[in-house]
């Protein structure tokens, strides 16, 4: 069966705003996660979040890190790249040394980066400190898509009504789909090089973000080399009861997307750097399916964030080894979790 790589989305979804938007808070953003298929390396998110009230200089994030705990991390601005590219379509979305190209709307992407980073470690962002010394770092990539598209919100009734009734809907940002992909690419961190093949996650999102109010999530997803795929984002509970954003899929490796609601999360608890078991139960029509997970390599943001977000969680952002009925592939994660529920080292 031939896989419909669109999800019924029309093309026009995959184009970046050409110019600032009229709203100052609107935003435009792609972000990639990408884990190579050996587990060595991995960047567990690169990302632009563009604002249109600082629209000169979109904000872009970028975490490399290794299986040895070696981390390349910069948070920072950069010039805003031409949107417009050589076939005339709005298809660049870059600031400073980081540029998203969509070649071809649900087929291909690039993400190209020539920059400075900081080179720290895992266990040195687990202790809050972010400083080390500058690093060139140098990488291409071209995403070929292999899962549909799963729209948030779009695959169980009640995660639709949570978007657009709750503070859910406000922390997504606006209307946002993302995608698995194949990954090809080349990586430079300094002296050392490396060729790699792998796979990842392309996120699509165009809207107004807020952030306040945010209390913590998990967010999993991969694609095995048969095809099959899974992925979700989940909120924790709240302590009055309320129910919370909860949706995910399963893919066969052909068809639509089997919808899924996750009933056991690796919900952040402990700041680990690589080992931690963080399998996830999904339940669909069919029944229970277990996924196993365990890090292979992290990175870590528990820094204050200022007078604006005094209390935002922790965030854990990561590379896993999944397991589901003897396949093995790498895949992303993605979790935080409150301060003052954080058992801290």
């Amino acid at each position: 069966m031939t896989i419909d790589l669109t999800g019924g989305i029309g093309p026009d979804r995959e184009t970046v705003f050409a110019e600032r938007p009229d709203d100052p808070e609107m935003r435009d953003s792609v972000s990639m996660w990408i884990s190579d298929d050996r587990g060595d390396l991995g960047i567990p998110r690169v990302g632009i979040e563009a604002v249109a009230s600082s629209w000169e200089a979109h904000g872009v994030q970028l975490n490399v890190a290794f299986r040895d705990g070696t981390v390349y991390r910069l948070r920072d601005s950069g010039k805003t790249h031409p949107a417009i590219d050589a076939d005339g379509r709005p298809a660049v979305l870059g600031g400073g040394p980081l540029a998203f190209r969509c070649v071809e709307p649900f087929k291909t992407w690039t993400a190209t980066f020539r920059g400075t980073a900081v080179r720290t470690s895992t266990e040195n962002l687990i202790a809050g400190d972010v400083d080390g010394p500058p690093v060139e770092v140098e990488f291409h990539v071209e995403a070929t898509m292999a899962v549909p598209p799963w729209i948030q919100g779009s695959l169980l009734p009640d995660a639709a009504e949570r978007l657009e009734s709750s503070v859910e809907g406000d922390l997504m940002g606006g209307p946002r789909y993302e995608q698995l992909f194949r990954a090809k690419g080349t990586l430079r961190a300094g002296a050392d090089e490396h060729a790699f093949t792998g796979s990842g996650l392309r996120i699509r999102r165009q809207g107004v973000r807020h952030l306040g109010g945010f209390w913590g999530h998990c967010w999993q997803s991969a694609v095995f080399p048969s095809g099959r795929a899974f992925g979700y984002i989940a909120y924790p509970p709240r302590e009055d009861g309320t129910p919370t954003f909860n949706e995910g899929f399963l893919f066969d490796g052909d068809g639509p997307l089997i919808p899924a609601r996750v009933v056991e999360a690796p919900w952040l608890a402990r700041l680990r750097p690589f080992g931690e078991d963080v399998s996830v139960v999904f339940e669909t029509e069919r029944g229970r399916t277990r996924i196993e997970g365990e890090t292979a390599l992290s990175t870590f943001d528990v820094t204050d964030r200022g007078p604006e977000m005094p209390d935002f969680p922790a965030l854990h952002q990561a590379g896993v080894r999944y397991r589901w009925n003897g396949e093995e592939t790498y895949g992303m994660l993605e979790r935080s979790t409150m301060r003052n529920k954080i058992i801290w080292p």
